[in-house]
């Protein structure tokens, strides 16, 4: 979940289109927004396991502290889980860091954490067993630490980033079988997230995913319609506007203003199936797709780091849709062929397989598929017929300038590492100087687009919301 994104229309105090936050949240989901505190940093592994244990130490009757599998690299997978108000109530698991870069999560987790341990009151008002995963990616997550206590700009997350190689991903990594499609190349976290789900078989499930630039949005496994307006309100509550960009699967409808189905690569398959365009196909399935057999209700928010003005607006631009979707298809194709050209320069001479390494090679030919989706919108009947609108715009340049910053700065990361590990021979270094020209450049323009970066209690705040209401919701419903 990673990119973003859908249409939305403001639910906005006293206009048109819905009631006000004050309207629609109840007292008690209000009182608890405010025992968010103020955080400056995001938490570092260490930093979330740590804080775990202290919970579970601090709340002996309530709260026990389990190992639930082994990272990659041999790291302890720990899961925290909070006594029921009674031996019957459902269960609930909340994931956080699904992917390393997408670090919101593991404090709104340890917030949950915290509040559920201190109070019976909540714990009965919610009325279910908490499975509580801080941190499901400790691997990842360190090789994201460089920029997890600021400054938060792009150009310096950019130059600290890591995301996974699709099938190295913990998200997209559940197993596949369906028509032709195959995956079991399940990673050890996956299969510590599998067990966990075919143990407790949860009503709730809430991943805890964000995106970089724009509004909140969120997907779900099954329309609520008394949920939908709650989750709608949570951002506005904390100055935050749902999304209003370019869709991350525009093929599926909304199931609401900011909601949308939860991603599922069937859905994908049978899409490009339709279209002719399963060579574009790979990898395994999510979380809530594989959660689905137990009936589970899986809620995923998504918050931006960052957000612009004009990613929030909705006004016609004077520019066509199919024209705006052709033009960035052709700069992202620019970029995918420069890393991929970047990439065979150095491959005859790297020394190692980094996971920059690999994660490069993969975005390098992920960003060529995402160009040649935008070239197949663009060529449709109704996007021929229509203007962009200017979060539109907005969102389908910030995709060029996102891929740039994040997959520029992570081959360059794969070039520091050759270097640093004496691997300086004239064509690493070249490219490594060529690269780091452009990608100064890329931040550069990035930093010309005037984004302003969310306080993190805000977006902390509405992820810690949305797991709250889709609980009492289900607790209420019962």
């Amino acid at each position: 979940m990673s990119r973003r994104t859908v249409t939305a229309t403001r639910v906005a105090a006293g206009d048109a289109t819905g009631p006000s936050p004050e309207r629609v949240l109840p007292a008690w989901l209000r009182r608890e927004l405010e025992t968010v505190p103020a955080f400056e940093v995001f938490a570092t592994a260490d930093e979330l396991a740590e804080s775990s244990a202290r919970i579970a130490a601090r709340h002996p009757d309530v709260v026990r502290l389990r190992r639930i599998g082994t990272s990659g690299q041999g790291e302890q997978l720990c899961c925290l889980t909070i006594a029921p108000p009674d031996r019957f109530a459902p269960d609930a698991l909340v994931v956080g860091l699904p992917h390393p870069n997408e670090p919101i999560g593991g404090l709104t987790a340890l917030h949950l954490a915290r509040r559920l341990a201190e109070d019976a009151g909540l714990r009965a008002r919610l009325g279910h067993r908490w499975h509580i995963v801080t941190c499901i990616d400790p691997d990842g997550l360190r090789l994201n630490e460089g920029w997890l206590k600021g400054p938060f700009t792009r150009e310096h997350y950019a130059r600290h980033f890591y995301r996974q190689a699709g099938p190295e991903q913990i998200e997209w990594s559940f197993p596949l079988d369906y028509k032709q499609a195959w995956f079991d190349a399940v990673l050890p976290e996956t299969f510590a997230l599998m067990r966990l789900i075919d143990e407790h078989r949860p009503a709730l499930l809430a991943s805890l995913h964000n995106s970089e630039v724009g509004g909140a949005y969120y997907y779900l496994s099954r329309p609520e319609p008394d949920l939908h307006p709650v989750l709608q309100a949570l951002p506005l509550e904390m100055g935050i506007e749902l999304d209003r960009g370019e869709p991350e699967a525009p093929w599926m409808p909304p199931l609401d203003e900011g909601i949308f189905p939860l991603l599922d690569v069937r859905d994908t398959y049978d899409h490009l199936e339709e279209i002719g365009a399963l060579d574009a196909f790979s990898g395994g399935n999510s979380t809530g797709a594989y959660a689905s057999r137990h009936g589970t209700l899986t809620v995923v928010s998504e918050l931006p780091y960052w957000t612009h003005r004009d990613a929030l607006d909705t006004t016609p631009s004077q520019i066509g849709y199919a024209e705006a979707l052709d033009a960035n298809a052709t700069e992202l194709h620019v970029l995918s062929d420069l890393l991929t050209e970047a990439l065979a320069r150095i491959g005859p001479h790297v020394r190692g397989e980094s996971p920059f390494l690999r994660a490069s090679r993969y975005y390098a030919s992920a960003i060529a598929e995402q160009a040649n989706a935008m070239q197949r919108r663009g060529a449709s009947a109704a996007a021929r017929a229509r203007k962009a609108t200017v979060a539109e715009l907005t969102s389908m340049a910030d995709t060029v300038h996102m891929f740039r910053l994040r997959y520029g700065g992570m081959l360059l990361r794969a070039l520091d590492a050759e270097i640093a590990g004496g691997n300086v021979r004239p064509v690493i270094r070249a490219v490594h100087r060529e690269l780091a020209a452009l990608h100064a450049a890329w931040c550069s323009a990035a930093a010309g687009t005037s984004e302003v970066a969310l306080p993190l209690r805000s977006l902390v705040a509405v992820q810690y919301g949305s797991v709250l209401a889709a609980a009492e919701h289900l607790s209420s419903s019962r």
